[in-house]
Order: C-alpha cells, then structure tokens, then sequence
C-alpha cells in the first residue's frame, strides 16, 4: 500500500511539473534583444496597446544600451502577449505554443494579460538590430500581432568629432 501511494504521489508531482517542463524548453540563458533592465535605473517610458490583433504603437525605436519601461495594455477582449525577441526566436517559440497553448511565462522579456489587465517590462536594449514584440497565442501572430523594435547604435562624441 505504500508503495502505491508513493507511486501517486511521483506521478502527481510529475504531472505538475510538465507544464513547466514545456516551459524550460523555451527558457534563455541569454537573450537576443538585449538584458532585463534594473527598475531602480532611470528609464523611457513606453506604453504599448494590445488588441484584438493589433498592437499600438507598432514601431519602437530605441538606443542601444537605452533602457524602456514597457507598461503593457490589454485593452482587447481576448488574452494576448507580449514577446520581446527576434524574428526567428519568436516563430520557434510560436510552434511551441501551438503544443502547448496554455503555457505559462516568466520570462523577463515578455508578459501574458487577460482583458483588461495591465503589465510591465523593464528592458534594456544591449545590442543594435531589428527586433520584434509579438502575441505568440495561437493564431494571433499569423494574423498579424507583430511589433518592431529597431534599436540603433549610439555614435559617440568622439567619433562625431573625427567625421568633421
């Protein structure tokens, strides 16, 4: 009988942990677009609508090494996210959602709302490039909910100076 119970015991544990296993398969060691920003640092701000397939603005550009505090709106009728990624990072993220539609983040780059809910980023943008924000619900990027982030490299006074 103990054995049994130990048994139930591992298989429910186990079934817990596989949402967040699904989850550890997207996890970042490092991210593309840059580093989470520190909340005590001095920021822009920007604020971001989302809706049904659409987000305003959909053109951010930013400075490398320029942090953003992103206070995100869900002023639509259906959850919706926000992933702050590259292009193909978020295509290989998407596939998994499609497996795994309800899968929970934590990720510092990103933040799921309900209807009506409010959230916030703190990012800082290390490197110069192209970058997106996209809604990785099923569907919801195929239709559209994609953002552009161009981050551009800052040229130095001194460099201003030797171009004179």
């Amino acid at each position: 009988m103990k054995k049994i119970a130990t048994t139930c015991v591992a298989a429910m544990c186990l079934a817990d942990a596989a949402p967040s296993a699904a989850h550890e398969q997207h996890s970042h060691e490092s991210y593309s677009a840059g580093e989470p920003g520190d909340p005590s640092k001095p920021s822009r701000t920007i604020e971001v609508e989302m809706s049904e397939m659409d987000f305003k603005p959909s053109r951010i550009e930013v400075k490398r090494g320029e942090q953003i505090r992103f206070i995100v709106r869900n002023v639509g009728t259906e959850d919706h996210e926000f992933l702050l990624a590259t292009k193909e990072e978020n295509l290989k993220h998407g596939e998994l959602m499609k497996k795994n539609p309800k899968m929970e983040h934590d990720d510092p780059n990103g933040v799921r709302l309900a209807p009506k809910k409010s959230g916030e980023i703190v990012w800082k943008f290390t490197k110069a490039g192209e970058f997106e924000y996209s809604c990785l619900i099923p569907d919801h990027r195929d239709y559209g909910m994609i953002g552009h982030v161009t981050v551009k490299a800052q040229v130095d006074s001194e460099q201003k100076r030797s171009k004179r």
